[in-house]
């Protein structure tokens, strides 16, 4: 396999490129730039100015790049304006020649390559007449072209090139320059020589000052996905984002590790990251192995008890730590935690077993000791750990129990899976004696106690089996949630305990079908068996739920709703209130389809409500993604946008992460929607960096590939399609997830040539019932197929096979209940698809068509509906009022980036030599927020940051997010060239953007 250092893709950094992109114009403008970079080690600051460096040659300019270089803990003198210049030199020999003309002695300080016949000697005034020379070569050479310096790793610098670059810094030249600096923020400590040029800098109004942050999860998976040529398996992206901490050359490192020897590991990064451990005391040294397996935090009051130290030198040891950027003061703890998360593991690693022992049951007896230690809510994680470590098997086992309650609590899915996994392991190592004096597990769902009275309160390993089941499911685990399924249906006799195997079926048959190994019906049927005859429980409940939800995924009939009725007159009566709440979701999914009236949906924001005050964690996952589902069904969009912030805010907090990939998912499609296609492709990124699932990645790459398309990228289209259908697989046959597969496959398919292929997959898909319902799917479906067909019409070779395609749509629209608007206008849009495919003609209905979409906020259906309008129109030799149409159509396309759409209005324009510039007199003109480069939203954002907002009653307002909201701030900021919210709002009243 091909093995990437760096990632192809450039991920991120719109803000920061922004501010680099804003000083390359004013430079070339002719106002100079200087541009100060910083971010620590491995971040990505040469990541960034390369991709400046590609954008800027497009402007013919010209580009040096100077490194400083350490030799010693010594820079070499003037080392990066040598190479700079020399860089100058070769592009430019005649203007660099003619601006030192006579001082070519001088210049050969800095470029020997000049090599004078004979040198004057030293004066007091060189360097002054040096710094001069520099400044002048660059003003010279600035007078008619871009000139683009850059000094990368300033940390290195040497104090004759600081003392050059400060000169610049300060001096007020002419002409189109742009310096761009960069330096290591983790390597300047407080006495580090760089210190006083940055204090300088500091009071300089006229440097700009760019932090290159860390990456968050979003764009770690896209760096991910560019190094590894797929998307990375969650697994692997929590493993390597947890790990890397964001840092881009950890994440590309620990991705070759594991492209490498299939692990992720971090042997080359273990010498680099040791470097600055190995300079320390050993004190400092001591400090930071005790600090280690304290976590990647620890405080100063826990660190003092264990460490064994004075306190005077446990003091001075923390000094060398921090001062070596091994640890850093962490204000929130009153205490310290390590740079980065892969030091303190080389650190660790560093431990000998026997001291790794010593150093747990330290930090084990001082939290016993004294509780106050740690902090709220992590006593019990972190005595678990301590003790294990210690080999303690019997406190270990106790607190690993009471750790996954304790981490229950929180939400924290994949660590009470840990603490129960260690349970697991410990449970055959202990006395018989010790298992019966462990602390309770809590409930764990609808799961059965015993029938033994006596047995009821004490745990057994088959209790742990049943949590940790349900913890690796919710952490977004199945293939160990299967695992530990069928090893306790192995356990147990369902002779014995009917209820107890009931439950594990139940939890498998929703496991394989989440891992798409089958459609579950096998193992829910079987647990179905088993609690037919049975008095009435919770469990039987909950198999009557499954049951209810299954028949509605795998294709909802007339049983439908009355094994819905039944699963919530069951979960009534055992009152278990959860399954109560899950048996009216399918019910209201169930309703919806045809309710006008809004019942169902008014009843599923009331189940929302319930289940977030009741805390019921599965139901308020199901009951939000349903929720905007729904909505978007239903045709309404806006109030999905609003629904899905709330969804993915609460399930966020709850980290219920598959959860929150299919709300990203559904605000996705809804933003598409509404024609706002940066917004959902960010939705995208949102959702995969969270999704779990075969079938959410499924879906969510299906999506890409339909935006694709859409977009006018065929290829990658194809890609992402092959890669949705191996995703989502052929074991678990739910139509909702293959709907937008057959449509985009045979849009694909028409837009490649390949007629048959399209055609042949309508066929399946109406083969298989999948052409009669749901409405908001299958009406979509049958427009794609229609459009095909319309735009085969003239094709002499289509023609044979038409008649019976046609005809086949039409039977299935016969049988769709069109209630909704949107479905409504989508019913227009097919029947004037039909109509052209039949006759070549429908004026009228395509007119209804655009009429139904332009009373709707759904912008490129309307351009597709102007689009067969115009066509129409020419058919019928109305050429003024068509035009009118492709024009609309065009700026349409235009506005969304509907590559596709734009290419087939220019096609038809030509085609009748239409020219598709706008009448001079209807042409409209870009408003002042979008002079200002703002988008929408961001004008929105804008409007109430003159209003007087904080971020929060904006994000309130919009219903958006406050990071959202933060975001927008900072782009605003950005693209109107000021440093504060006042500037903004000024300018936003000086150019009319909002009212006085």
């Amino acid at each position: 396999m091909e093995v990437r250092s760096a990632s192809p893709v450039f991920v991120g950094r719109g803000p920061e490129v922004a501010e680099l992109t804003r000083a390359v114009e004013a430079a070339d403008n002719g106002t100079p730039q200087t541009v100060l970079v910083r971010g620590e080690a491995g971040v990505g600051k040469t990541r960034l100015i390369e991709e400046l460096l590609r954008t800027v040659e497009a402007r013919a300019a010209v580009v040096a790049v100077g490194g400083c270089v350490e030799v010693g803990g010594d820079g070499i003198p003037f080392a990066p304006f040598s190479s700079a210049l020399r860089a100058l030199w070769q592009q430019l020999p005649e203007e660099v020649r003619a601006a030192c003309a006579g001082q070519e002695e001088l210049l050969a300080r800095m470029l020997p390559d000049l090599r004078p016949s004979a040198l004057v000697g030293h004066g007091d005034d060189d360097n002054v007449r040096l710094f001069e020379l520099t400044a002048r070569i660059l003003e010279r050479l600035a007078e008619s072209r871009l000139i683009v310096l850059v000094i990368e790793d300033l940390q290195w610098a040497d104090a004759s090139s600081r003392h050059l670059l400060g000169y610049l810094f300060r001096s007020r030249r002419n002409g189109c320059l742009l310096i761009i600096a960069s330096y290591r923020s983790d390597d300047i400590h407080r006495r580090h020589p760089l210190r006083s040029l940055l204090a300088e800098v500091d009071r300089l109004r006229s440097v700009r000052r760019i932090e290159v942050r860390r990456f968050d999860r979003v764009e770690v998976f896209k760096q991910l996905t560019g190094v590894l040529h797929v998307q990375p398996d969650p697994h692997l992206l929590s493993e390597i984002f947890e790990r890397s901490d964001g840092n881009a050359f950890f994440v590309e490192e620990l991705a070759r590790s594991y492209l490498e020897r299939g692990q992720v590991g971090l042997d080359d990064l273990r010498d680099l990251l040791l470097v600055r451990l190995e300079s320390l005391t050993e004190s400092s040294q001591r400090v930071a192995r005790f600090a280690a397996e304290g976590g990647s935090a620890v405080g100063y009051r826990l660190l003092q008890a264990v460490a064994g130290l004075p306190e005077d030198e446990l003091v001075e040891a923390l000094r060398g730590s921090v001062l070596a950027q091994i640890l850093v003061p962490d204000p929130d703890i009153s205490g310290y935690r390590f740079r980065h998360s892969l030091v303190r593991e080389a650190v660790s690693d560093t431990i000998l077993p026997g001291e790794r022992s010593l150093i747990n049951r330290r930090y084990a007896e001082a939290l016993e000791a004294d509780a106050s230690l740690a902090r709220t809510g992590e006593l019990a994680t972190r005595l678990s750990h301590h003790w294990y470590h210690a080999h303690d098997d019997v406190k270990a086992l106790q607190m690993s129990l009471s750790a996954s309650v304790e981490a229950r609590s929180r939400y924290a899915y994949a660590e009470q899976l840990r603490s129960l996994e260690r349970a697991m392991d410990l449970w055959n190592k202990v006395p018989d004696q010790a298992r019966l004096r462990l602390p309770p597990l809590g409930p764990t769902e609808v799961y059965p106690a015993r029938d033994n009275r006596e047995d009821e309160a004490r745990v057994c390993y088959v209790d742990l089996l049943a949590a940790a089941t349900t913890a690796a499911r919710q952490s977004g685990d199945p293939d160990r949630a299967l695992n530990l399924a069928r090893e306790a249906l192995q356990l147990l006799s369902p002779d014995r305990e009917p209820l107890r195997a009931t439950w594990f079926l139940t939890q498998q048959s929703l496991v394989m079908q989440e891992l798409n190994r089958s459609d579950g019906w096998q193992e829910l049927n079987t647990a179905l068996d088993l609690v037919r005859d049975s008095p009435p429980s919770a469990v039987q409940a909950e198999v009557l739920v499954q049951v209810a939800n299954w028949r509605v995924l795998h294709g909802a009939g007339p049983e439908s709703m009355a094994d819905v009725e039944r699963a919530v007159d069951c979960a009534v009566r055992v009152g278990a209130e959860d399954l109560e709440l899950n048996a009216r979701i399918t019910r209201c999914r169930l309703k919806a389809e045809r309710d006008v009236d809004g019942e169902s949906l008014a009843e599923l924001y009331e189940v929302r409500r319930r289940a977030e005050s009741l805390g019921a964690i599965g139901m308020i996952g199901r009951v939000n993604t349903n929720l905007v589902s729904i909505l978007e069904g239903m045709g309404r969009s806006e109030e999905l946008v609003a629904a899905a912030h709330h969804g993915i805010e609460v399930c966020r907090s709850l980290n219920l992460a598959e959860a929150e990939a299919w709300v990203h998912g559904n605000l996705s499609v809804s933003l598409f929607s509404l024609g706002r296609w940066a917004e959902s492709d960010a939705a995208l990124d949102e959702a995969a960096a969270v999704a779990q699932s075969y079938k959410s990645r499924g879906l969510i790459t299906h999506r890409r590939a339909h935006i694709l398309l859409a977009r006018g990228e065929v290829d990658a289209a194809a890609s992402q399609l092959a890669v949705a259908r191996r995703l989502l697989g052929t074991e678990d046959f739910q139509p909702q997830l293959l709907f937008g597969l057959v449509q985009t496959t045979m849009e694909l398919a028409g837009r490649q040539g390949q007629l048959g292929e399209a055609r042949a997959e309508f066929l399946r898909a109406d083969t298989t019932g999948l052409t009669t319902g749901p409405v908001r799917y299958s009406l979509p479906m049958l427009c794609a197929i229609a459009a095909i067909e319309a735009d085969n019409r003239g094709s002499a070779t289509a023609a044979e096979a038409r008649p019976e395609i046609l005809a086949a749509i039409r039977r299935a629209t016969a049988r769709l209940d069109v209630v909704f608007p949107t479905s409504r206008a989508f019913r227009c849009l097919l029947d004037a698809q039909l109509q052209w495919a039949e006759t070549g003609d429908g004026i009228d209905l395509w007119a209804e068509a655009v009429a139904a979409f332009d009373a709707l906020q759904r912008p490129y259906e309307l351009g597709v509906a102007h689009l067969g309008h115009a066509r129409s129109l020419l058919a019928a030799h109305q050429r003024g009022t068509a035009r009118d149409a492709l024009i609309v159509a065009h700026r349409i396309a235009g506005r969304l980036g509907a590559g596709l759409l734009s290419r087939d209005v220019e096609a038809l324009a030509q085609q009748a030599n239409i020219a598709l510039a706008d009448k001079s007199a209807s042409a409209p003109q870009p408003s002042e927020s979008q002079s200002l480069g703002l988008t929408q939203r961001e004008s929105e954002v804008l409007g109430l940051i003159a209003a007087g907002y904080s971020n929060r009653r904006i994000a309130e307002k919009l219903y958006i997010t406050q990071k959202t909201t933060s975001t927008h701030v900072s782009n605003i900021l950005a693209k109107l060239g000021v440093s504060s919210r006042t500037e903004a709002a000024a300018i936003a009243y000086r150019r009319g953007l909002v009212n006085d």
